[in-house]
């Protein structure tokens, strides 16, 4: 979401050097006189099936940089893993995206080099895309798109203005539905990515805050009463038997995305990810922002944020962070939008006639801001498997709200102190 033309670097030159270790590298070196000379290379990983979106970016810098770019296409999601390994190789990015809750650990774990961006170039993003790429005040990365997560609903099951629009509502839709062997709203809610949503308007939270407005991992609102009764509520859902057996676990989400795409769900909770893949399943769909919840608050979500950031491996850091501040740029992030309709972190864009056009842009927009960052500190890798396996525990019956969280609160404190002790 965002805003404005991002300002260009002096054109300083950067000589290639001529480098063979494997370790990190702290900044290229520049020279003032100009030479036609190629500057070296860079080496960029993209997000899967998305490098149309920078192709005419990567074209016009190549030119005016006289630098070669070879783009690879990975998950932005395993890129940092891969990253530890190529990295020392040698064979490493000069760029990659990850998502925004990534950089607190690869900063700690020395893989992101620091960017120098003005403040007036961090304004031209949205506020809390921008904060996902800060730690301890300083810059690693500049987003290149935000995402949450949004209701799909099948056209020819329910129409929009019968669409229900809170999740009482959606209980009680879902409950006919079941009498016709249909299924009505159906939502990843054992895991918290998903189940935040319902959390957090009843009080519960994963980290606290500090007066500096930085994260406090000694302050987990996962078991508070708010999170025990969001846990209680949720699990009706499955306890009912409103969503399937087989809607819990890692395999949960095909089987969410098989019931949909084959006309058996009225409706899910899912994210940009499945906008092509839901049309190409032939789904007439809609799209809009998550419904209230039992209690009348708004629905949150995550705020997921991609960006673009340098390796500490990078022989060319220098080349490689003007190259991130050229394709993150608006005008950049505009045909990148065109191209791959992945909704950009630029503030001038979120408000654009562009974007409002494009109803599931546009109701990606809506939602985020009922949404929250997902925390991008290192402590937030000991959080997912804990609190996951305790709403699964919960929902299978297996364990009460309070006794399930009270034990996920317990481990994940254990494994942020042995963390630490490392």
């Amino acid at each position: 979401m965002k805003k404005g033309w991002v300002k260009m670097f002096a054109a300083s030159t950067v000589a290639l050097l001529a480098l063979t270790g494997c370790g990190p590298t702290s900044s290229g070196t520049s020279s003032s006189s100009k030479s036609n000379k190629s500057r070296g290379s860079l080496l960029v990983w993209e997000d899967k099936d998305k490098s149309s979106g920078i192709k005419d970016a990567v074209s016009k810098f190549e030119k005016e940089n006289n630098v070669k770019i070879k783009v690879v296409e990975k998950t932005y999601a395993d890129q940092l893993k891969q990253l530890r390994l190529d990295g020392p190789a040698g064979t490493g990015p000069d760029v990659i995206t990850i998502p925004g809750d990534q950089i607190g650990t690869a900063v700690t774990e020395g893989l992101l080099k620091e960017l120098k961006v003005s403040k007036k170039t961090q304004s031209i993003y949205t506020d809390s895309a921008m904060e996902s790429q800060i730690v301890d005040g300083k810059v690693y990365g500049l987003p290149k798109a935000v995402e949450s997560t949004v209701l799909f609903y099948n056209k020819k099951l329910v129409s929009e203005k019968d669409l229900p629009q809170t999740t009482e509502e959606w209980y009680k839709f879902s409950k006919e539905e079941r009498t016709r062997g249909k299924y009505g709203l159906l939502a990843l809610w054992d895991q918290i990515y998903y189940a935040q949503g319902v959390f957090s308007g009843y009080g519960g939270y994963i980290f606290g805050k500090k007066s500096s407005g930085a994260y406090n991992p000694k302050d987990i609102g996962l078991n508070n009463s708010g999170a025990i009764e969001a846990a209680n509520y949720v699990s009706k859902f499955y306890k009912d038997g409103l969503f399937p057996k087989g809607i819990l676990g890692d395999k949960g989400i095909n089987v969410l995305d098989s019931l949909f795409t084959e006309g058996k769900a009225a409706a899910v909770i899912s994210g940009p990810w499945n906008f092509d893949v839901y049309k190409k399943a032939g789904i007439d769909y809609g799209v809009v922002k998550l419904p209230k919840l039992a209690n009348g608050k708004p629905m949150s979500s995550f705020i997921g944020v991609k960006s673009y950031n340098v390796s500490t491996y990078s022989k060319n850091v220098a080349l490689a962070e003007k190259f991130v501040k050229f394709v993150s740029n608006a005008n950049n992030s505009k045909k990148r939008y065109e191209v791959t309709n992945e909704v950009p972190a630029i503030k001038s864009l979120v408000n654009s006639a562009a974007v409002k056009s494009d109803v599931n842009a546009e109701a990606v927009a809506k939602q985020s801001q009922n949404a929250e960052l997902t925390p991008n500190i290192t402590e937030m890798d000991q959080v997912w498997t804990p609190i996951n396996n305790a709403l699964q525990v919960v929902d299978t019956g297996k364990a009460t709200a309070k006794n399930a969280l009270n034990s996920a609160v317990s481990q994940i404190n254990s494994a942020i102190k042995a963390n630490g002790k490392k």
